[in-house]
């Protein structure tokens, strides 16, 4: 199956193109081409040109994809619905599935092998206000296993919370480093930032096991309103 994988949530995000397989129980899969999209433009207007590149380089057709695969948050709001929208359009347009992937699952699967000790694995996001979007997770061998529901947490009151043996990740960690407590172990500047080519990876493998999202119910999680909408209030906002 041909994979198309859209990572929107970060500052400037990632397009890449897979080959899934199944051979007997073992699922595989290979990058065929990926796209780096430019931080000095928005989404927006990078994201299309991004994905036919990623076609035309590997040789394929829109019409080729069976599966395409989006990040849906936490992270920019602007950028969660910018790549949310475009993976419904293009997968209503061709008639393929499209999967939603958590950003916090796509930044703890980036670990590599050897980074964790056998505390609890840390993946946060900058949410602004002084405050992280984190989710925690425990090791099962080399697959991080969640522990809790995403949630928002002041950056003082995690640091103060952070056990030694701790891996910590994502770039929500780049301006707190000098003051991780001592024994917490920070995943290499390489591997924090979320890539596309992982949101393809988690995406296939949950397809395989069965999972379907309704393209129609797929939406951005914020995890908050934006700050337009706390403008507004909850008051002056319309009805359903």
């Amino acid at each position: 199956m041909l994979i198309l994988a859209l990572e929107t949530s970060s500052q400037a995000g990632s397009v890449a193109l897979f080959s899934g397989q199944v051979a007997g129980v073992v699922v595989s899969d290979s990058v065929l081409s990926q796209r780096v999209l430019s931080a000095e433009r928005r989404s927006a207007q990078s994201l299309a040109p991004a994905i036919a590149q990623v076609l035309a380089e590997a040789g394929k057709r829109a019409a080729d994809v069976g599966l395409v695969a989006v990040t849906i948050g936490p992270g920019s709001f602007t950028g969660l619905r910018v790549g949310v929208t475009t993976a419904k359009t293009f997968a209503y347009a061709i008639g393929c599935e499209c999967l939603g992937v958590d950003t916090l699952e796509v930044i703890a699967a980036q670990v590599p092998l050897g980074t964790h000790s056998n505390g609890e694995l840390h993946a946060v996001l900058d949410a602004q206000r002084k405050e992280l979007f984190l989710a925690r997770f425990r090791w099962d061998g080399s697959v991080p296993i969640r522990l809790e529901e995403n949630r928002i947490v002041p950056a003082d009151q995690w640091l103060s919370g952070l056990a030694p043996g701790t891996t910590v990740t994502g770039p929500g960690i780049k301006r707190l480093l000098d003051r991780l407590p001592a024994g917490v172990v920070a995943a290499s500047e390489l591997h924090r930032d979320p890539q596309a080519a992982t949101v393809g990876r988690l995406a296939w493998r949950e397809y395989q096991s069965g999972r379907r999202d309704d393209l129609w119910k797929l939406a951005p999680k914020y995890l908050r309103p934006s700050a337009a909408e706390e403008k507004v209030g909850p008051a002056s906002r319309p009805g359903p």
